[in-house]
């Protein structure tokens, strides 16, 4: 694994963990009526897309073992690009049902 390539994976791991700590001990309701917790829970998914794009240059079958890369990519444009159109609720189930995967993925990687 390049030096490169770590610095991206840790910068993910930190972005997941970041995303376990806004979000512990909350509810969809919680973070439905939270304006700021919702704006953090975002802009850490958007630095996890940054980062596997980045890393995708330097190391394409690094990210290749990585499942679901496209979808965390294409989640990291729907973020930026098209923020009109979010579904905060499933913003939210990708928080509880696809952040515990992606973390452990990236810890064993790591």
């Amino acid at each position: 694994m390049q030096p490169d390539s770590r610095k991206y994976l840790y910068d993910i791991q930190d972005a997941c963990r970041k995303l376990e700590d806004f979000t512990r001990a909350r509810t969809l309701d919680d973070y439905l009526t939270n304006e700021m917790l919702r704006a953090a829970v975002e802009r850490q998914f958007e630095i996890i897309g940054e980062a596997l794009n980045q890393l995708n240059r330097i190391d394409s079958a690094l990210v290749a073992s990585i499942p679901d890369v496209r979808r965390i990519i294409a989640f990291r444009n729907i973020l930026i690009h098209g923020y009109a159109t979010i579904r905060q609720d499933t913003v939210w189930g990708v928080v509880q049902t696809d952040l515990p995967i992606l973390t452990k993925h990236i810890g064993k990687l790591l």
